[in-house]
């Protein structure tokens, strides 16, 4: 009897002992990648001739999502991205641009926290290499809003070769932290936020803490500067002119499920002429942009696996969650006029491949890049707000997940709180915080079910828009006026239905309206007029 005691006694024991011995679930380390200007097709997984193959793998081993929106433009995105609200609730309803309303201040406002904020307070160790474009105030840097180590661009672009302002009277600044940063020989940005990041990751290893990063790097916004031997990989694989390119795209999409098969290619953009119509110069000269284009791209996702490997390393890999996706659509932008200086503009008629250049792709490169979509960066058609996004997560997920309902970029915070088991605030330093708007994308990363958003809402500078279901409303300042698409059969949003379905866009509309008033959306006339009244001001 005593002896069978013993026995129970030592078999309790081993048994706590092997418990104590498994690990305890730590904390994931969370991190989100933002592109920057990246059309919905240039990556090799939803469409592109670009090589991406550490995005790809991560879309084949993950979830990849069609219908996911950021808000069409740098600053509002990465307003959203950080607060979970819609940019107006978060002071940058636009851009930079410093006005006295509460949606437009041009930073982020104190009635919101950001992700950053949130996990700091709850145990991790916050991050974040690359651009910030919210204001470059000293008071508004990235280690004022809740990030412990900070590198990279304050404003919303420069030279990927150093410091190279390119406006009059323009002051760009690189930081390192809380202090101004002079960059070195052999800078190249994209490289550099990498390394800073792994530096950061490795520092914080000894902490034995979680870690939130937040990198986003400035490729491939213009102006467009790569290493000579990437751009060595795609030189006169453009040759084929840009008609050829969007309808090579439009049918790899369709193969890999990222469009139905029963879309439509929208027709080329009225800006862009027949690639027929071109010089052989000018087609020479554009094939090479689209090369320096693709090999910054292709650059990001070297990056990328370079990150993931340092993982993979340290052992942190499977406990680590990556999310990635794009600020906006393709940009239609060039560089020129009065509001560059003179030496950029001699610089943009330099070759895209010269270092020295500063040039774009402009609307021909950008209508490639939203293939099969319409419109671009600022406009709210899907060419403007449609955005890839990839998420990856080898310690949760199983991998091979396409999943087509409409997402939204205010569903990071949401599904970071949710994986860090972290409470969004009520008051922060004694302010009242905003709800957050996004919904936890945590079941789909577990392969269930998700409820989704009823609705999502778009406004740039007068541009409007509204998704429910299958249903989108639309509009281009200043006409205002509302088309209707059904996106289901018709993303490309080719066949307006408004004159056969008026009660849905009065349905819509007076849900735009609501969202609006919520939202505190001020029209864009009078956003114009609070600029001309500004300028007129002593």
């Amino acid at each position: 009897m005593l002896r069978k005691r013993l026995f129970n006694l030592s078999l309790i024991f081993a048994t706590g002992l092997l418990l104590s011995q498994t690990p305890v679930s730590k904390k994931p380390n969370i991190i989100i990648i933002l592109a920057d200007d990246m059309g919905f097709s240039d990556l090799g997984s939803f469409g592109s001739e670009i090589s991406t193959p550490n995005l790809d793998a991560m879309a084949e081993g993950g979830l990849k999502m069609t219908n996911f929106y950021n808000t069409s433009r740098c600053c509002p995105t990465r307003a959203s991205l950080l607060t979970g609200l819609y940019p107006h609730q978060a002071g940058v309803g636009h851009m930079v641009n410093e006005r006295e309303h509460p949606s437009y201040r041009g930073m982020l406002s104190d009635q919101c926290v950001t992700i950053a904020e949130v996990l700091q307070d709850n145990g991790y160790t916050t991050l974040m290499t690359g651009k910030w474009h919210l204001n470059a105030r000293p008071e508004q840097w990235p280690v004022k809003r809740g990030f412990d180590r900070y590198f990279g661009l304050l404003d919303g672009a420069n030279s990927y070769f150093g410091n190279r302002p390119y406006r009059p009277n323009q002051k760009l600044t690189y930081a390192l932290d809380n202090k101004e940063y002079t960059p070195g020989e052999g800078f190249y940005a994209t490289d550099a936020y990498t390394d800073f990041a792994i530096q950061f990751i490795e520092e914080n290893k000894a902490k034995d803490k979680p870690f939130f990063l937040y990198l986003a790097y400035t490729a491939p916004h213009w102006p467009l500067h790569a290493m000579q031997e990437d751009i060595a990989k795609y030189k006169g694989k453009y040759l084929k002119g840009w008609d050829k390119l969007r309808e090579e795209r439009f049918k790899r999409m369709q193969a890999l499920g990222v469009i139905s098969k029963k879309e439509q290619l929208s027709p080329r953009d009225e800006e862009v002429p027949a690639w027929d119509s071109l010089t052989e110069e000018e087609k020479l000269k554009w094939d090479e942009k689209m090369a320096v284009y693709a090999a910054m791209v292709d650059r990001m996702d070297q990056n990328i696996g370079k990150l993931r490997a340092k993982l993979k390393e340290m052992g942190a890999d499977k406990n680590t969650i990556i999310m990635f996706l794009s600020d906006n659509g393709g940009s239609y932008e060039n560089i020129g006029g009065p509001s560059f200086t003179q030496e950029i503009q001699e610089a943009n008629k330099k070759p895209a491949s010269d270092p020295t250049s500063f040039t774009a792709y402009e609307f021909e490169g950008a209508n490639v890049s939203n293939t099969p979509f319409r419109k671009f960066k600022r406009w709210e058609h899907e060419g403007g707000i449609a955005t890839p996004f990839i998420a990856y997560y080898p310690g949760m997920m199983k991998g091979g997940n396409v999943n087509h309902q409409p997402a939204h970029v205010i569903d990071l915070m949401t599904t970071s709180l949710e994986l860090a088991g972290a409470k969004y605030p009520t008051n922060y330093n004694g302010n009242s915080i905003k709800p957050m708007e996004g919904k936890s994308l945590v079941p789909l990363l577990k392969g269930q079910k998700w409820a989704g958003h009823k609705e999502l809402f778009f406004e740039h500078e007068g541009n409007r828009a509204v998704r429910q279901g299958d249903w989108k409303i639309v509009s281009v300042f200043p006409e205002n006026k509302w088309a209707l698409y059904n996106l289901a059969t018709d993303r490309s949003e080719l066949n307006d239905l408004s004159s056969k379905h008026p009660e849905k866009v009065k349905e819509l509309a007076k849900l735009y309206d609501a969202w609006a008033k919520h939202a505190n959306v001020v029209p864009f006339a009078e956003v114009q007029e609070m600029d001309r009244q500004k300028k007129q001001k002593p």
